[in-house]
Parts: C-alpha cells; structure tokens; sequence
C-alpha cells in the first residue's frame, strides 16, 4: 500500500508478504538464517519495485559479494509478481554466529538496485556498498548516495512454524515540493518536516509490521493520525512469478551452433538448463533441436 503526506512532503509504502513469500522460500531448502535474509530481501524488493510507475517495469535488486557466507542474493519485482534466490556458503554459514551481522553474512560487497522503465526504455542503476547492520540501513544509505533522497525503511519478519513466514516493511521518504515520482528537483536535508513524519515513523515496531490482524491502513493510522492529511493509494497483491519458459529456453539453445549444442549435451543427449529462482530443470534433447 502506498500514501502520502502532503504537508510534510513524504511519501511512504507498507508491504506485508505471507502465502507469495512461502512459495518462493519453498523452492530451495534455506537454513533458517538465509530464510529471514531472503524474506527481508524480498520485503525490500516489493517496497522498492510498488515505486514503478507503470506495471510493465522491472525492480531488480542485487547483492554481490566475496569472503561472506553469501556470495551471491538477487531479487525482482514485476507487476506485483516477485521471484528471489540466495547463494551460500554452507561451510561458511556454519562457522558463523547464530545471528551474524550483515558483514558477517556478506563480507565485502556491493547492493545494487536497477529500475527499468518499460514503458519509456529509461533504466537507472545505483550501486553503494553494502554497507551497516541490516538490508534495511543498506537501503538507506543506498537512497542516502545514489538518489540524495532522505529515506527510513524498517523490515521484519517471522516465522510460525506450520503457518510459515510471514514479513512486513515500511519505506518512508522525504520529496522536495513540487516534486512527482522520482524526477527530483533538489532535496533539503535539513527539512524539519521530514525530521517531524521520520520520528514518528521509527515508532513502528517489527512485532506490528508482521502482525496479520495489522492492515496496512491501521499502520499508516497509528503512525499518522495526527497528521491534517495522509491520501492513501491503490494496493497492489503480490504473488510469486518466476518467468522461466520452456519454450524460451529451447529457442535461445537453438541459436548456438551445432557443434556448441552437442558439447552442452550430456551422455544421452539431453541438454539440461536450471532454473535456480524456482529450481526447475529444462531437459532439450539434441534430436528435438536438430529436426
């Protein structure tokens, strides 16, 4: 869900994940630790990607890193449909914590956060360093650098056993006057009306960001009833979508070379492609690809 506060010149997003968040966990078997990072990733994805203007635009984010228990998290977001994947380390994984810092699951690294707009063939990448003690500070500092946009986001999430995850974020940001969207004018750090819904904001808690009889409306009214104005927008349903087609994979196959085809092969002729978002398996037989 997505609202504004005119007079404070902020906008701000409230997402909570549930069903779309266990089928993407229930694609690959994650310790509980890179559950939770996922989920947070996810949470983060979704509060990010409900920013595009139109449907059709694509959210990417990205984590890329050495010398951590993860080398590798990527999420994306399309017309409310989301998909993610994390790579890890288990021997690493193990060695660590039970509840390792960011660093501690990263190393040294980068996040990397790309808006492709469909529409208009417009697309912008940022990359900070993964930097603080939690996606969530990485994502402010990313704002911090990359769009100069004073931001607060705070992720949480749970687990409830049989009842699976469930997870919940807010994304609050300050915009110039006069400013739309994301074509900024200038930004004034020093604004006390950003100073003003930023505080307010902080109250949340990670107990109310994943408590399900919690609306997304009773959220923004707990924290800004005060206000003279809050416009609340349209809500979004997101579910999982992962667009990896058989079809597709057998047509990018066929471009290669013969000769490259039967090198992919295995010993039964059978090229195998992997999706790792959903873990699907895509078997191309050589005698298809041939006739």
């Amino acid at each position: 869900m997505g609202f504004t506060i005119p007079a404070r010149h902020a906008r701000g997003r409230i997402v909570r994940l549930g069903p779309a968040l266990d089928a993407i966990l229930a694609s690959h078997a994650y310790p509980p630790r890179i559950a939770r990072l996922l989920a947070e990733a996810l949470t983060l994805t979704a509060l990010l990607g409900s920013t595009l203007k139109h449907k059709e635009g694509q959210l990417t984010l990205q984590a890329q890193t050495e010398g951590g228990a993860v080398d590798l998290l990527v999420c994306d977001y399309r017309g409310g449909e989301m998909r993610g994947y994390v790579r890890h380390d288990p021997d690493r994984l193990a060695e660590a914590p039970v509840e390792p810092s960011l660093f501690g699951l990263f190393g040294k690294g980068y996040l990397a956060i790309t808006f492709d707009q469909a529409v208009t063939g417009e697309r912008y990448q940022g990359i900070v360093p993964l930097e603080g003690g939690s996606l969530a500070e990485a994502a402010e500092s990313y704002f911090s650098q990359s769009e100069q946009i004073p931001s607060l986001v705070r992720l949480a999430t749970v687990f409830r056993g049989d009842a699976g995850h469930i997870a919940g974020g807010i994304m609050l940001q300050h915009l110039p006057e006069g400013e739309e969207g994301r074509e900024r004018l200038h930004t004034r750090l020093d604004h006390p009306e950003w100073e003003h819904v930023r505080a307010l904001a902080t109250t949340i808690s990670p107990a109310e960001l994943t408590d399900e009889t919690l609306s997304p409306e009773a959220i923004a009214w707990r924290l800004f009833n005060e206000e003279a104005e809050v416009r609340v927008l349209e809500t979004t349903a997101i579910s999982r979508g992962c667009r990896c087609n058989p079809q597709h994979t057998r047509d990018v196959i066929a471009r290669f070379p013969a000769e490259e085809q039967a090198a992919m092969a295995d010993e039964h002729g059978l090229i195998h492609v992997d999706c790792e978002f959903c873990s699907r398996r895509f078997s191309i037989a050589l005698a298809d690809l041939a006739a």
